[in-house]
């Protein structure tokens, strides 16, 4: 048996994923995490580090890392990449003058080795706000449609109203199971 094959077997009897949740800063990652925890999100402060929320999602124990977006952080989120199974990318679908900068921060994650498989969800966030970008804007600013190194999906969403969240969490932990969890 193969050194993957054990893996597998292991990872099979934990039904555990490990999803990276990243984007620039202020596109709303910590306030999706705490919207999808149940807690109150009246106060949420830029995350100068990463926090970790662990919840249950069809019968999987996913743990989420959220990490910092700011300028100064990004080159510090190669250290998250041990392990990862799923990136859900946040973008601020109603700040059109850094969709560039959010463009090239995925192309150039998208590139690392360590991610190589790791499903992706975009959350095209802050859909409240009158003038945000469609999902198929955000796919396209994002290039989304070229892109054949990884699975991939985009919902529209709010943090603030809770909007597909649930639809988006969904389809990353079955998109993970259905290429890590074959035979469960």
């Amino acid at each position: 048996m193969g050194l993957l094959s054990i893996i597998k077997k292991l990872r099979e009897k934990e039904k555990e994923i490990r999803i990276l949740v990243l984007g620039l800063d202020n596109a709303g990652k910590t306030t999706i995490m705490k919207r999808l925890n149940g807690e109150s999100i009246d106060t949420v402060s830029p995350t100068l580090g990463f926090n970790i929320t662990t919840l249950e999602c069809d019968s999987y124990k996913v743990n989420f890392w959220d990490v910092g977006g700011q300028r100064t952080i990004r080159p510090y989120w190669r250290n998250y990449f041990e392990q990862t199974d799923g990136i859900i990318w946040v973008v601020d679908s109603a700040d059109r003058q850094r969709m560039g900068d959010c463009a090239r921060e995925l192309a150039a994650l998208l590139k690392e080795d360590k991610l190589a498989g790791a499903s992706l969800l975009v959350f095209g966030n802050k859909q409240d706000i009158a003038g945000a970008l469609s999902s198929d804007e955000v796919a396209a600013a994002l290039g989304l449609d070229a892109l054949t190194t990884h699975h991939w999906a985009i919902r529209p969403c709010s943090a603030v109203t809770g909007e597909n969240l649930l639809d988006g969490l969904q389809w990353i932990v079955r998109d993970i199971a259905a290429h890590i969890y074959m035979f469960s």
